[in-house]
């Protein structure tokens, strides 16, 4: 017996609610967010690297290879697919396997290799596959087989649950054809470096309580079979509208927006997980939470910390309170000399700016904003020249602040991204002028003169509409003078200052980058003064609620 429905290999990383109105008749005119302009790019950044990777590949393989055209109908694609597993080829670019209409399932993949008597998938995609470290299975892009792949003493695997999702997917769809590769399922990914393939054995043991990815997708994607063919019949439904991290760049949040906000649903205030517990214990509403008692939050799986939390922040939304303070007293650590970092990056290609606002006591260096930044497209060796730059003007400072006695701090809104592009630049560029060890940037990032003021944020604050720093910096009288101003608008801005889509550079763009970044190291200056100024006590107390 056939399903209703045909779903592709996402729907096991997709919300359940979204799921069903994918596949509801009855929500095809209910209203749709457009594609935010961040996620729009990097879905065609995507399909550019997709494009590159084949066209290396078509190279590097030559006569063994067959191409199955990408613009051609979805029947066609899978007609001439399985006509080249028949054949026997031995590498299938942008494959469209044979659907399987019993068990509900469809779906393409970048590359099919011959193994044995049948066929491995491998996956190309635009994010790091791996890290610095060892014990990653490997092989070069010349030979993306899984019989080629060696132990890699240089590169360990970097998790990405989402890869072995999608690969066991097509594993399923090949079984059902009966063209998987005997023996243990694998599958192979092609990194954002597009320099090797790493090997997935989707029947390791590495995923909570032991369970393979086979195993873990089996179970997701026979419940959103189950959620979609609902939806399809008009059974009734599965899934219910809550919120969730997925839902910022969701089609479908304006509809489930306002029925989130019509039934005052609890996770518009805890996240999702937390929401699911709540409502176990009859906790549905962001009124019921603001008045359950401290013996009701003791009761659920939260905790008893948690649950207080979550209580005052009910409160504070009720009170449409941006902010409420946890502490009588807030502090952030200061110093005489000052310097405020923001970078910028394009996803997994690399840091362009580093952006600086320095304050503070005199030493002999202008004060205000300055930025290190290479405008070559990246991935380009000149973003070594730029962070050596930025970090020898930096280490300057401090040694200057030092030798006339002063303390010294910097200062960073979240440290995960300047500390992870801090390190691999130091690791990418070793050796080059000016580029420190990455010994000396770990001491750095380790010091009590590396302040997170997202961390005191957090420490100090209660923020029922997120932590931000385009939520919490308008608390402190903050506001970007770009009202476009967003991290996912600024990797548009940046294809178009460098000509990343081979087209004229953008000089406007370049000085609205400038800005942007001008603007962020500002707010974040903004808030540490206004934190130790004394406007900042009129923010309610968690006791005046």
């Amino acid at each position: 017996m056939e399903n209703e429905v045909l779903l592709d290999a996402g729907v096991v990383t997709r919300c359940r609610r979204r799921v069903h109105l994918e596949n509801d008749p009855q929500s095809r005119d209910l209203p749709k967010a457009p594609m935010d302009p961040g996620i729009e790019q990097r879905v065609a950044d995507a399909a550019d690297h997709r494009r590159a990777i084949a066209d290396r590949l078509g190279e590097l393989l030559g006569e063994s290879w067959a191409r199955i055209p990408r613009e051609a109908s979805l029947r066609r694609r899978e007609r001439e697919t399985l006509e080249a597993m028949r054949d026997g080829v031995r590498f299938i670019s942008g494959a469209q396997l044979p659907a399987n209409p019993e068990a509900g399932r469809f779906g393409g993949i970048d590359l099919l290799v011959r193994n044995g008597s049948g066929y491995t998938p491998v996956l190309v995609v635009r994010h790091k596959t791996t890290d610095p470290g060892s014990g990653a299975r490997t092989s070069p892009l010349e030979s993306p087989l899984p019989e080629s792949a060696k132990r890699n003493g240089r590169r360990k695997v970097r998790a990405q649950p989402r890869d072995q999702l999608r690969l066991a997917h097509l594993v399923r769809l090949l079984e059902a054809c009966g063209m998987a590769a005997p023996g243990t399922p694998v599958g192979g990914v092609i990194g954002v470096e597009g320099d090797l393939v790493v090997w997935h054995d989707l029947l390791a043991p590495n995923w909570p309580g032991g369970r393979t990815a086979l195993a873990e997708y089996d179970a997701r994607f026979a419940d959103r079979v189950a959620v979609a063919t609902a939806a399809a019949t008009g059974a009734e439904p599965l899934a219910q509208p809550s919120r969730v991290t997925e839902c910022k760049g969701c089609p479908w949040w304006p509809t489930c927006s306002a029925e989130l906000r019509d039934a005052r649903d609890v996770s518009l205030v805890v996240r999702g997980e937390d929401a699911a517990v709540l409502r176990a214990a009859q906790v549905r509403t962001v009124d019921d939470l603001a008045a359950m008692t401290p013996e009701q939050g003791r009761a659920t799986s939260l905790g008893a910390a948690r649950a207080d939390e979550a209580v005052l922040l009910a409160k504070a939304w009720l009170r449409d309170l941006p902010l409420v303070r946890r502490v009588r007293e807030l502090r952030v650590p200061r110093a005489d000399v000052e310097i405020d970092v923001d970078m910028e990056s394009y996803a997994d290609s690399g840091a362009y700016m580093w952006g600086c606002w320095l304050s503070g006591a005199d030493v002999d260096e202008e004060q205000g904003y300055r930025a290190f930044v290479t405008w070559d497209p990246l991935p380009s060796d000149d973003e070594a020249r730029s962070f050596a730059e930025f970090w020898c003007w930096f280490v300057a400072v401090r040694e200057r602040a030092h030798a006339r006695g002063l303390t010294f701090r910097a200062y960073c809104y979240n440290e995960l991204a300047e500390n992870r592009w801090m390190l691999s630049s130091a690791e990418r560029f070793a050796g080059k002028p000016g580029i420190p060890e990455v010994s000396e940037v770990r001491r750095f990032i380790g010091s009590d003169e590396w302040v997170d003021l997202f961390a005191a944020v957090r420490d100090q604050f209660l923020c029922p509409h997120g932590k931000g720093l385009k939520v919490i910096a308008p608390s402190a009288g903050f506001a970007w003078r770009d009202p476009e101003a967003s991290g996912e608008n600024s990797m548009r801005w940046y294809r178009d200052a460098v000509g990343l889509d081979g087209q004229e550079q953008e000089p406007s763009q370049r000085s609205r980058l400038l800005q942007y970044n001008e603007d962020d190291v500002r707010a974040t200056w903004t808030i540490r003064r206004w934190m130790t100024s004394p406007e900042a006590r009129s923010i309610p107390f968690t006791e005046d609620l």
